[in-house]
């Protein structure tokens, strides 16, 4: 990932994961797995969350539930030195996912995105982060979600763009806005047209104005990142005191 961190080994992270409060960590994976990993992780979750799988009509996407929440659970407990299994998650009123009892009491906080078969999480201690992820060639009327969610800035920079950047720069606004969006914590309780963010390709990631002010959007800081082929990504946290490290589970 093309963001500042120290040298590492990304490919073999290691079984006790220690998290400084100055670094967010980023892991990438895929979820296309064995039946047989699928099995395995099943077996760590919970009756909720797998009342919360057999929901989805698919069975593509049932998969997909199991193994994103089972490999949370996976890379958690390495932080908190805890069998998978163990944890306990609740939902905040806007239904963000959050470590529940003691185990919020270790100031971890996550955020997670998938798009396709890839999923990405952000992992930090003490700071609240929000992550996103896109692909930039899925059908959608880009058009009609630039006039619903964009801000004015938004919508101008997005029109001055060269008609072949146009979608890049779009899908930059989204993940960013989304990161945002997912780190305060407050979904779509917040409107996505009532904050801007930098869109350019080319130009960093930054949060540009809030309705709250200068000093909301001083608050946070986004970093780019490369979650790998074609796909966009946006992460964002607390505070400018902070570095990234990345990580590739590897089955």
């Amino acid at each position: 990932m093309n963001a500042p961190h120290k040298k590492h080994n990304r490919n073999n992270p290691p079984r006790g994961m220690e998290l400084p409060e100055g670094e967010v960590h980023i892991w990438r994976a895929s979820l296309n797995v064995s039946p047989i990993r699928i099995a395995t992780l099943k077996r760590l979750l919970s009756e909720d969350e797998i009342c919360r799988a057999n929901r989805y009509y698919f069975k593509r996407d049932r998969r997909r539930f199991v193994v994103r929440r089972g490999l949370l659970r996976l890379i958690l407990g390495r932080y908190l030195g805890m069998k998978p299994g163990e944890l306990i998650f609740d939902c905040n009123r806007y239904g963000r996912v959050e470590l529940a009892g003691g185990h919020n009491a270790s100031g971890l906080r996550f955020n997670l995105s998938h798009s396709g078969e890839t999923v990405i999480y952000a992992i930090a201690c003490g700071r609240d982060v929000g992550i996103d992820i896109e692909d930039p060639h899925r059908v959608i009327d880009m058009e009609l979600m630039i006039r619903r969610n964009c801000s004015q800035r938004e919508k101008a920079d997005l029109q001055a763009v060269s008609p072949e950047l146009r979608r890049p720069a779009f899908f930059n606004c989204w993940t960013r806005k989304e990161a945002y969006i997912k780190a305060r914590g407050k979904g779509l309780a917040i409107a996505l047209n009532r904050f801007t963010v930098s869109l350019l390709p080319g130009e960093p990631s930054v949060l540009l104005g809030t309705e709250e002010g200068a000093e909301e959007t001083a608050r946070w800081t986004f970093k780019d990142i490369n979650p790998g082929g074609e796909y966009i990504a946006a992460v964002i946290a607390e505070g400018n005191d902070w570095c990234i490290r990345d990580w590739e589970w590897s089955w």
